[in-house]
């Protein structure tokens, strides 16, 4: 199997982001098969159709990332039964003007942690709902609803659960199957 390059986009800010740690764990997991190229979504302005016609370099460097990516991972945390302002915004940024957007065909999988029971599970819906508008070709199975609890995944992306492993390594691997699928030369 070839390496591949995943663009990765992590709809928190926060310095000890549980959804950074799980992030790197899934990073780990596909070591030898996939690169993660970790996009900086934090310093995006709020989008603004004005950029349409002259983008700044921050929307400018975004979209290069995710056009030069064979695939996208998205790891959200839920906000109000939500997607993250943030990561809304780097999408909108991505995907203007209209015709032009970087995720276009780009194969994308969804994941997310929480510490509330359902995990990351409506803001996990509403962002496939924008991914299919954006054609891209999504992982349907397995969802993944991580709850969250201290210990589970470490800073370094070190899972202590055997069986949370073993869950995340087929998430890993079936998105891996999909990129092969759809991603490059494909």
């Amino acid at each position: 199997m070839a390496e591949y390059t995943i663009a990765v986009l992590v709809g928190s800010l926060r310095k000890e982001s549980i959804n950074r740690r799980l992030a790197r764990a899934l990073e780990k997991l596909a070591a030898g098969r996939a690169r993660f190229d970790f996009v900086e979504i934090g310093d995006l302005p709020l989008y603004n159709q004005d950029f349409d016609a002259d983008y700044p370099a921050q929307g400018k460097r975004l979209k290069q990332q995710i056009r030069g990516a064979d695939a996208v991972l998205f790891v959200t945390p839920e906000y109000n039964r939500s997607v993250p302002g943030v990561l809304k915004n780097a999408i909108d940024i991505g995907s203007r003007p209209y015709g032009h957007s970087a995720f276009a065909g780009k194969p994308a999988a969804v994941i997310g942690a929480s510490i509330g029971v359902i995990g990351t599970a409506l803001a996990q819906q509403h962002l496939r709902n924008i991914l299919a508008y954006l054609d891209m070709p999504v992982l349907g199975q397995p969802e993944a609803f991580l709850h969250f609890k201290e210990g589970l995944i470490d800073e370094a992306g070190t899972i202590s659960n055997a069986g949370t492993q073993e869950f995340l390594q087929g998430f890993v691997d079936r998105f891996l199957t999909l990129v092969a699928v759809h991603g490059k030369g494909a």
